[in-house]
């Protein structure tokens, strides 16, 4: 059968697919939902030094072709995830991508250095462009000397792979991107939410209790697709592409955009069943196109 396995720099993975983070918790709310078939890796929720409660609610509210999400980063904090999380996760046996962030740089180097070899920890994703939150969040990846210092002071406490999760709001993607890449990233990951707000016409207020939120799921698809494409002809790094993908044909799309790799989000909520029916659907492709390997297609809307 043609093979799945991709490399992303320094990082191997058997499948392209991933679970974006934030979507999938740390994995125990899937457990009774989906089984592990397809995934190449597990994208954690977001992890801060401190717990944080998140946004007071409502915090979800869907909208045409997608949804609206302002959680606010809330997880348990970094001791309660070395001592709870971290080993049950061990026990998957795959690769655990841990997203971390924080208000200032320090502090994100502060994960790093606690999460440096610790078993399975594969890669660290920096989330620098949360949209919901009042501090960090999108002013990393506004401000390109500011990011590139914070990923090269990472890279000083971390010494595996480093992948760097871009803003798409913003003028263009390709300056962060290069700067991520001065800074030292391994890997660019593409995109996260868009700003976006719904009013309630009759309280005439934002529903939301965050006012704003991320907007995620297909509306933003031709979006994250074309900021793939343009990461991928500024950079030329290794590339995972999300934004909107239900299907393999989406997947398809970011792939030929140049992402060596995709992250599934929104779809896990519609249909837990998504990634694996996704892996299924590459495979066939790749049998129906005589090719090798999925390798062979990254990037290949660039040739003509």
């Amino acid at each position: 059968m043609p093979s799945l396995k991709i490399k992303l720099g320094p990082l191997e993975l058997e499948t392209p697919l991933l679970t974006a983070s934030g979507t999938f918790g740390f994995g125990e709310e899937y457990a009774t939902l989906m089984y592990l078939e397809g995934l190449g890796g597990l994208v954690l929720k977001t992890l801060t030094i401190f717990p944080r409660p998140g946004n007071p609610p409502p915090r979800l509210v869907e909208t045409p072709a997608g949804m609206l999400n302002a959680i606010g980063l809330q997880n348990p904090g970094l001791e309660s995830f070395l001592a709870q999380e971290l080993p049950r996760l061990q026990e998957c046996g795959l690769p655990l991508i841990v997203s971390i962030a924080g208000d200032t740089p320090e502090e994100y180097v502060e994960l790093a250095g606690a999460l440096r070899r610790q078993p399975g920890v594969a890669a660290l994703e920096l989330n620098l462009s949360c949209p919901n939150v009042k501090k960090g969040g999108v002013l990393f990846s506004t401000d390109v000397a500011l990011l590139e210092k914070l990923v090269s002071q990472v890279r000083l406490a971390w010494d595996g792979p480093l992948i760097a999760k871009l803003s798409p709001n913003v003028t263009t993607v390709a300056e962060p991107a290069r700067a991520a890449a001065a800074g030292g990233a391994h890997i660019i990951s593409a995109i996260n939410t868009l700003r976006g707000m719904v009013i309630d016409v009759a309280a005439r207020r934002p529903l939301l209790g965050n006012r704003c939120g991320g907007l995620s799921g297909p509306a933003v698809r031709p979006i994250a697709v074309n900021m793939v494409y343009d990461i991928y002809e500024a950079t030329r790094l290794p590339i995972i592409g999300m934004g909107g993908i239900m299907n393999t044909d989406d997947a398809l799309q970011f792939i030929l955009a140049g992402a060596a790799a995709v992250a599934v989000g929104t779809a896990n909520f519609v249909e837990p069943h998504t990634i694996p029916q996704i892996a299924a659907g590459l495979r066939e492709y790749l049998e129906e196109a005589g090719l090798e390997s999925l390798q062979e297609l990254v990037g290949a809307a660039h040739d003509v």
